[in-house]
């Protein structure tokens, strides 16, 4: 594997009540694990008011955050930096040409199993196995048909943000044809799992770099990732049409949002809350 480049990304969110808040809990997935194509090189979590962070690891290995404010609040902020160092991503070209029966075997099936099931977000609707089945049951290998799914609904779906929200589901978006990064995410991994490829949901960051053509670098960013045999993950990101290569930042995995949204929390006190969210991606030169 060759060595790629190292990004730093800030991330702050705030959150300003109208009238302060008397308790407020939450659960962070701000701090990247190490992945096969990506080495955690530092991270720093901040919360303000100051309190205790509880660290540990989720049912699918993702780092996360825990803390508690007790005391009343008018405002919240949470600000973490992070600094990854990313390798250039190769698809070897036998799992290239690896099939769907190349995926019973017992080990992957033992660890690909819950990212073939229905989640909160992704269902096995008839119409998406009919779509699924139109696109791919000309070509059979996994990696084209995980393709052919990404280039469809990157042709077919218009990005417009406003268009769905955070507890849209899957089925809806697939009906309008349009939505944002978690939306395509969301209908990949129905269609995908759909026909037996195991598809996980990603979430972290995008470099645009000068170029400035991709979508989704002005936040947080989510993208689906497909079991290959003789590779284990690969994401392909339907919202710009092309494979998560080293310009993507993971950080957290799971069966869809519910298990990666990077903020999620309660609190007591008024409904008006007003949140200012702020990413910065920027590379290290070395």
């Amino acid at each position: 594997m060759t060595d790629g480049p190292q990004y730093q990304v800030s991330h702050r969110t705030r959150f300003d009540y109208a009238i302060p808040a008397n308790h407020s809990t939450n659960l962070l997935h701000l701090e990247p694990r190490t992945f096969p194509f990506q080495r955690t090189v530092r991270a720093f979590i901040r919360v303000i008011p100051a309190t205790r962070l509880q660290r540990f690891e989720d049912l699918f290995g993702n780092v996360t955050h825990q803390f508690e404010i007790s005391r009343p609040h008018q405002t919240l902020e949470i600000a973490s930096v992070i600094r990854v160092q990313n390798l250039v991503l190769e698809v070897p070209s036998a799992s290239r040409e690896a099939t769907i029966d190349d995926l019973e075997d017992a080990d992957i099936r033992q660890t690909t199993w819950p990212f073939l099931q229905e989640s909160r977000y992704v269902s096995r609707h008839p119409e998406i196995w009919r779509q699924a089945l139109d696109l791919t049951s000309e070509v059979p290998s996994v990696f084209e048909k995980s393709h052919r799914i990404m280039d469809w609904i990157y042709t077919e779906f218009s990005y417009v943000a406003g268009a769905t929200g955070v507890s849209t589901h899957l089925e809806e978006a697939f009906q309008i044809r349009r939505g944002v990064c978690q939306d395509f995410t969301h209908v990949m991994l129905g269609l995908c799992r759909a026909i037996g490829i195991p598809a996980r949901y990603a979430s972290g960051y995008l470099y645009n770099g000068p170029t400035d053509d991709l979508v989704g670098a002005q936040a947080s960013h989510a993208w689906p990732e497909v079991f290959l045999p003789g590779l284990g993950w690969v994401g392909f990101d339907p919202t710009n049409g092309n494979l998560a290569d080293e310009r993507y930042i993971k950080v957290a995995v799971g069966k869809d949002y519910e298990d990666v949204a990077p903020i999620r929390g309660t609190y007591s006190g008024t409904g008006q809350c007003e949140m200012t969210v702020t990413v910065e991606v920027e590379k290290i030169e070395r």
